[in-house]
């Protein structure tokens, strides 16, 4: 059992083909992820490496911090695929979405329909990792009352709820789904979140996964989740994502 846990594996194993990568911040110059287009290309050349081949890359929508739009991350998304095409890349597949910061001017783009879904009429959406909003509850139910569907990205990443497990199940029951961040199963962004990341795996939480690749290092780190254990435990949630986005 130790060998199997500690036994290292390439990425290109872990991630099957056709996986497709749901929670990234690869277009150029947008938010905290790429800072130009040829980091855009580099950060894509090298996930290319490792076997991602497919994104709905997701740059944040969050207040006067990042304050993009559908129309901006179209563009940005544009200039991405026309720099591929120049450079003969063929085998990359790149859609956008956006990762929604639950604010005051999220439920202002609700109630516009101004909304950039993964697929079908489901999106991407997190929180303050400081504190849940005080009408979370309210903000999904409105969501869903839109016809669409949340994924709360990283929930082990909200150290709030970490001594809380029953929250975890009651924003399953208001209609969250799940997304793992992978670097969760590292202790990069700290002990405590990788904790809470296998806990909420062995319980079955999750429904599916994304790198939340914002730059180089989070792509070497990347290697560390590189194990058997690691694969099987997360076989499924790469399947999902396979099914779900294809």
């Amino acid at each position: 059992m130790f060998f199997l846990k500690k036994k290292k594996i390439s990425l290109v194993e872990l991630f099957s083909e056709g996986f497709i990568d749901i929670h990234s911040h690869l277009l150029p110059g947008i938010d905290d992820g790429a800072k130009n287009i040829e980091n855009s290309i580099e950060l894509i050349t090298k996930m290319s490496s490792y076997g991602i081949k497919n994104f709905i890359t997701t740059p944040h929508i969050l207040g006067n911090v990042y304050p993009n739009s559908s129309k901006t991350i179209k563009e940005k998304l544009s200039e991405v695929k026309k720099e591929l095409i120049n450079r003969g890349v063929k085998d990359i597949s790149i859609h956008a979405a956006a990762e929604y910061m639950m604010d005051e001017q999220f439920s202002d783009r609700l109630k516009n329909n101004d909304i950039l879904v993964l697929k079908d009429n489901l999106i991407l959406v997190e929180m303050s990792y400081f504190s849940a909003p005080i009408n979370l509850f309210e903000v999904l139910f409105e969501i869903q009352l839109k016809g669409y569907k949340p994924i709360l990205a990283h929930p082990e990443r909200y150290s709030f709820y970490h001594n809380d497990i029953e929250s975890y199940y009651k924003l399953k029951n208001a209609g969250c789904l799940f997304q793992l961040n992978l670097l969760s199963l590292t202790e990069h962004y700290g002990k405590h979140v990788q904790k809470t990341s296998y806990k909420l795996l062995d319980k079955g939480l999750y429904d599916f996964v994304g790198t939340d690749t914002h730059h180089l290092n989070h792509l070497e780190l990347l290697k560390k989740v590189g194990t058997k254990k690691n694969l099987i435990k997360i076989e499924k949630l790469i399947k999902n994502n396979i099914k779900k986005f294809a």
